[in-house]
């Protein structure tokens, strides 16, 4: 016995240089060492990788050389080596008792340091941006720096402060008043800042990779939800670049280039027709132009977005200077009023808000265009003379006369409102100090084509409605509380900008809450304040003049701006350009992280693009998505649209935290700890009520665009496992049914078949008899429970590869036949075993099965090893036992396919024993799948001589009028008649086919215990055997009567694997006769011909007097049942689509197990399709209700 020496030096972990362990792939560690001394040499699997030399002595007994890849490695036996090369093969002799593992398991100090060396590549952006400077000089990668104030905080706020803020808020709190203008601002910040805290709470519950809002919500609600939101999450973002660009546009054909419409309208009516042609083709011209920029560099946007963010900021601010300036010196817009009717600025050519003017007389005037007066303009008496000697005035109509008069002369018809009402000016910006706020705190909704009114001037309100040719400020849509609440939440969305750039934060999971929900309050601040503010310094009129017209045009934030209002107007477009542009730069790559998921196929080709990753295709689609909002052309009504989808979003951002939250994840560890699931339900609440708040009608299609995403992923996505909480949910939902079903048995009415079918794999793993869970799928219609099952032979440690293996192909099998359910894979020494623990043990609590499906043992009399038929046997005795329903199909490979349904003809039911009405339930659950739909249903059974057949028929045609099935009824009758010579002989050629059988094993047993089996061929006895074997196949060609279409090639369908060459061997008998399969009628001439023919051959004496036993008369009796009910059987149902008959039960006696399977033989002889059918003992069919 070699001794051991184990050589143990103190040392310190740090003065060990090997062991730091700095590879971050431990599993391609070739194997464990355990360091030790001894006397005799330890070989090893694979060779000792460490340098010799050490701090120690070096002593050349405790240290080998090996041979290893052609390198001579020396290892030495010390632990004290300070010149260890190779680190993976140092292990400390603390970890001897693992060493075996370490491959898979490994050491925590290099599990830590995998960790440490991880780093986030982000899918943003930032490295499309890398990757087009290839020309370049590659610079080292640099690890992630940006901190929350840049990572974070500015990027949320150049994505939340938009188009939105300089068009419309004014025109929001114009109508909606500051009160409702406060609630609806307040309201969409609540729902963006709840929305914000449970993305925190997600965003820091794991590292977060690029994709943002998709890549959370996919990975927290499972593949389906993530894909159906992360599609309206993109839909949205891309109707966002189309309001973006549609604000640009309007900015610059409105209020800086008025001149560069193309579409001009001569009636007031057509003005709005041709606004949205110009913005039409401005738009689709500029969706162009930012597409090309985005297509040659994503550079050069990320370069801009600096320069936008700095005008939203200017443009803010001039804002608020404006707004304090405006206290003491306000800024001069005068608004031209018409009693309390507001007059369009563009309309007054020669700048006189008034219906004449007096000018001094210089030369001869023309009468016909003035009339000379020395009155007060506004007055409206008649010309009269001053005999003053002051000089002559002489009184001219102005432009706005000329408008509402049919003349400019003095006398002229005018109209009747014109005629009552006086002209007046009044300040458009009357300042902080004036006190205008009292007047705009309330709504003033409008109608489409109203006139915009000031409610505090007087006015003589007996006149006609306005004429739109009158130049009065007309509302172009009606607006109420819940549309400005679609249009101003475009406003507050925006908020995952941090996320989305998680990879280039130095500490994501502190920057991401901080910057967001930092960003989100100074934003809310903003708006808030912007909306008193804008209350209190401008007029209401031009608050509710959506675009200035009041104003002479201008933009109406940009009156109040300082200095100038070309500030806003410059600073509004170029930041709208900028976010179209970030929206134009996000989406696609939104769209390539769902397409490179997999999860929706068609979607496969735009996770493509160029060499060095930028989404061609992806913003392709982009774009033509876009330019769908560009035709809208009106910001008003793209706005609500992209508010679906982003509410959307939202709303299950929050589902996601809260289920996280309720459900209690082990892996539910936020570091952000200022979240609760209400605040996550609030908020799905919020998002819910305003989707249907600003238009329950988008709101509804936004939902079923989501439903139909999910159920085509549902169905058709490729399957994904991210750890998801609807899978959590899911698993608390199955638990809290499972412990629900447990509290009782079902109730007949509740009663399903839940099935286990029994496949076997052959040699290859192939399945058998794929046909067993094609009849299963059409039993079950995707209703209810289905576990599919299979036994490997062998010991489950050796086998457990070739079990994973089986089970594989059982579940891609149950792809391909669209079967909803579960497959199990036992590994057992004994099949009948495997069967058994198998059919005991699946399911779980009230989901188990009461149904077993297995296919019949074919060429089951061939085959000289009995296990497929006793296997068989066994199978429906643990069914019986264990109160389960059975079903055999017979010729199962001739059942039709899912794609072959049948056209016409009966399933036919032969209802002999009543074991729970089984039968009955059977084809109504066929019929409702598409092969069988059109099948019609027959119903035979059986009276014997004392019974009433016309009364049986009439009380059969009653219960099923009251089970609701329709089907023909028909009895037939069974006359007594005497045992047949053909069921005697049959009888007694199938007990003498036993008893040989029996005959032979017995002899067989006695040769393998006298030696080896395997050369029991080359004995003596060997020719005896083969003779019993050469007379039990003449015999049994003698007595086969095969059933059409029977597979003789298979072996049982029983839920075994096949062990080999045992299971197939005695095929075929082997004459011309068994090949055509003839059918033989036997007769006692014939009998005694066969037997007089074959009494010279040469049979053993154990085998002689054989020939002359009588047969036992119980089997007399069973094989006459058989063969009389064969005969009525097949008379009526020859031409049947499927036989559904019941199944006579096994035997008590186990040594009659092989005259039970001759009895089913009889039983279905010349039937095409057969089903048997064994009730479970109990009723799975009522009448009641």
């Amino acid at each position: 016995m070699a001794s051991v020496r184990f050589t143990v030096t103190p040392t310190k972990a740090e003065d060990l240089p090997g062991l730091s362990d700095t590879s971050p792939d431990i599993s391609s560690r070739s194997g464990a060492r355990v360091r030790f001394g001894s006397r005799e040499s330890v070989n090893r699997s694979d060779p000792l990788s460490d340098a010799s030399g050490g701090a120690g002595t070096e002593t050349p007994d405790h240290s080998s050389v090996e041979q290893g890849d052609g390198n001579s490695k020396i290892s030495s036996v010390y632990i004290n080596n300070s010149h260890c090369l190779d680190d993976d093969d140092f292990y400390d002799k603390n970890l001897a008792l693992f060493e075996e593992e370490m491959d898979t398991r490994p050491k925590v100090s290099s599990l830590l340091s995998r960790l440490a060396n991880y780093t986030n590549l982000t899918q943003g952006a930032k490295e499309h941006e890398e990757a087009e400077s290839i020309g370049e000089k590659k610079k080292a990668g640099k690890s992630p720096h940006m901190g929350t104030f840049m990572g974070v905080y500015l990027p949320c706020l150049q994505n939340i402060f938009g188009v939105i803020l300089f068009l419309r808020l004014t025109w929001v709190v114009g109508n909606a008043g500051v009160l409702q203008a406060l609630c609806i601002v307040f309201i969409c910040c609540c729902c963006t800042l709840l929305t914000a805290i449970s993305m925190s709470a997600i965003a820091t519950n794991g590292v977060v990779p690029a994709g943002g809002s998709y890549f959370m919500i996919s990975r927290s609600l499972g593949p389906e939800f993530g894909g159906a939101v992360g599609l309206c999450f993109y839909l949205g973002t891309t109707f966002a670049g189309a309001m973006y660009i549609l604000g640009a546009i309007e900015i610059l054909l409105m209020y800086m280039a008025p001149n560069a419409a193309i579409f001009e309208s001569k009636s007031p009516e057509g003005e709005g027709a041709a606004m949205l042609n110009n913005m039409r083709v401005y738009g689709s011209i500029c969706l162009l132009l930012m597409s090309l920029l985005v297509f040659v560099g994503v550079k050069y946007v990320n370069k801009l977005a600096s320069i936008f963010l700095a005008c939203v900021i200017v443009s803010i601010v001039s804002i608020y200077v404006g707004a304090l300036v405006s206290a003491f010196k306000p800024p001069q817009f005068p608004v031209c009023m018409l009693g309390n009717r507001t007059i369009n600025g563009h309309e007054i050519d020669d700048s006189q808000c008034a219906k004449t003017i007096l000018l001094p007389i210089h030369e001869p005037v023309e009468r016909d265009d003035f009339n000379f007066t020395t009155i007060s303009e506004n007055s409206t008496a008649g010309p009269t003379f001053d005999p003053s000697p002051a000089p002559s005035l002489v009184e001219k109509t102005t432009y706005l006369w000329k408008q509402f008069c049919q003349s400019p002369e003095l006398n002229s018809s005018c109209d009747q409102y014109f005629t009552s009402n006086n002209f007046s000016e009044i300040e458009g910006i009357p300042g902080l100090a004036s006190g205008i706020i009292s007047e705009n705190v309330w709504s003033s909704y409008l109608s489409k084509g109203d006139v915009v009114e000031k409610s505090s001037l007087s006015s003589s309100h007996l006149a006609p409605p306005a004429s739109t040719h009158q130049p009065y400020v007309f509302t172009d849509i009606a607006t109420s509380f819940t549309l400005l609440v679609g249009i101003f939440f475009p406003s507050v969305t925006g908020i995952m900008a941090g996320s989305n750039r998680s990879g280039d934060l130095k500490d994501a999971q502190r920057s991401i809450p901080i910057g967001t929900i930092l960003a989100i309050l100074t934003t809310s601040i903003v708006y808030l304040s912007s909306v008193v503010l804008f209350g209190a310094c401008i007029e209401g009129v031009v608050l509710r003049d959506k675009f200035g017209d009041s104003v002479k045009g201008n933009l109406v934030v940009g009156t109040l701006a300082w200095p100038s209002p070309w500030v806003i107007v410059i600073g509004s477009f170029f930041s709208t350009c900028g976010a179209g542009l970030q929206s134009l730069t996000g989406a696609p790559r939104l769209l390539q992280a769902i397409a490179k998921d997999n999860i929706i196929p068609f979607l496969r080709v735009f996770g493509h693009g160029k060499a060095n990753g930028e989404p061609t295709w992806a913003l392709l689609l982009t774009t033509l998505i876009a330019e769908l909002g560009i035709l809208i052309a009106s910001l008003d009504l793209v706005a609500p649209i992209l508010t679906m989808f982003f509410l959307m979003c939202y709303l299950f951002v929050n589902l996601a935290c809260a289920l996280q939250t309720l459900l209690r994840s082990p892996n539910w560890r936020p570091r952000f700890s200022y979240y609760h699931w209400t605040l996550s339900f609030l908020g799905m609440t919020i998002c819910l009520a305003l989707m249907f708040i600003s238009s329950w009608y988008y709101a509804i299609v936004a939902m079923v665009i989501a439903g139909m995403i999910y159920k085509y992923i549902e169905y058709h996505g490729a399957e994904k496992e991210w750890g998801d909480g609807i899978r959590g949910l899911s698993l608390s939902a199955a638990r809290f049914a499972l412990l629900r079903l447990e509290e009782g048995p079902p109730h007949t009415k509740n009663w399903r078949p839940q099935l286990l079918v029994l496949l076997k794999l052959d040699e290859d793993a192939h399945v058998k008899s794929p046909r067993l869970l094609t009849f299963a799928s059409q039993l079950k219609a995707g209703k209810g429970l289905t576990i599919v099952g299979t036994v490997v032979s062998g010991n489950f440690l050796q086998s457990y590869g070739e079990a994973l293996a089986a089970e594989q192909t059982l579940k891609h099998l149950m792809d391909k036949e669209r079967v909803k359910g579960f497959c199990q894979c036992i590994v057992a020494q004994k099949p009948r075993e495997g069967i058994s623990h198998m059919i005991q043990s699946s399911g779980l609590g009230g989901m188990r099965p009461n149904t077993v499906v297995m296919g019949w043992p074919h060429a089951w009399r061939q085959s000289e090893d009995p296990q497929s038929w006793k296997t068989f046997i066994n199978t429906v005795r643990v069914t019986t036992a264990g109160h389960l329903a059975l079903l055999v199909p017979k010729n199962i490979s001739l059942f039709p396919s899912n794609s072959e349904p049948c056209s016409e003809g009966y399933i036919d039911v032969w209802w002999i024993v009543h074991d729970g009405g089984m039968l009955m339930l059977l084809p109504f659950l066929l019929r409702q799948h598409k092969v069988w739909r059109k099948c019609g249903m027959r119903i035979f059974t059986v009276a014997q001589m004392e019974d009433n057949s016309i009364q049986m028929k009439k009380d059969l045609a009653t219960f099923l009028y009251h089970l609701r099935i329709e089907a023909e009824v028909e009895v037939v009758e069974m006359h007594d008649s005497d045992i047949s010579a053909y069921t005697y002989e049959r009888t007694l050629m199938m007990e003498q086919r036993s008893q040989m059988l029996r005959q032979m094993r017995l002899s067989k047993s006695d040769r393998d215990k006298e030696g080896n089996p395997g050369s029991s061929s080359s004995r003596p006895e060997g020719g005896a055997t083969r003779s019993q074997a050469q007379l039990v196949k003449d015999r049994n060609s003698m007595l086969r009567l095969t059933s059409i279409g029977s597979d003789d090639a298979d072996d049982t369908d029983g839920g075994e694997r096949d062990r080999g060459p045992s299971s197939s061997s005695g095929g075929g008998g082997g004459n011309s006769e068994h090949q055509r399969r003839v059918q033989m009628t036997w007769t006692k001439e014939k009998t005694s011909h066969y037997r007089a023919t074959h009494s010279g051959c040469s049979t053993p004496e154990g085998f002689r007097d054989m020939l002359s036993i009588r047969p036992d008369h119980s089997n007399v009796r069973r094989m006459h049942t058989a063969v009389k009910l064969n005969e009525v059987i097949v008379n009526k149902s020859h031409d049947a689509r499927l036989v559904l008959l019941n199944m006579p039960g096994p035997p008590r006696n186990s040594e009659g197990d092989e005259n039970y399977m001759e009895f089913l033989e009889v039983l279905t002889e010349g039937l095409e399709r057969v089903l048997l059918v064994r009730g479970g003992g109990s009723e799975v069919i009522t009448i009641y209700s």
